[in-house]
């Protein structure tokens, strides 16, 4: 190895076990893991929400243009 290359593998090793060791606990975090399922929740129920009132909107236009 060049000796370029045998700094750059030392200062990458070094900065790596430097986070390892400065940030554990951020690795194992699920803080806002909940946050996160109920938001997708409720796009979905949302979403839920818009597909039927564009169901009921084409029903009652399709009934009213029968009407005139």
């Amino acid at each position: 190895m060049t000796e370029l290359a045998q700094q750059l593998a030392a200062r990458t090793h070094a900065l790596a076990v430097t986070t390892r060791r400065r940030f554990p606990a951020a690795l194992r975090d699920e803080r806002g893991s909940v946050t996160i399922e109920q938001a997708l929740w409720g796009i979905a129920a949302i979403g839920f929400v818009a597909i039927v009132v564009a169901a009921i909107n084409y029903y009652l236009g399709a009934q009213i243009a029968k009407i005139r």
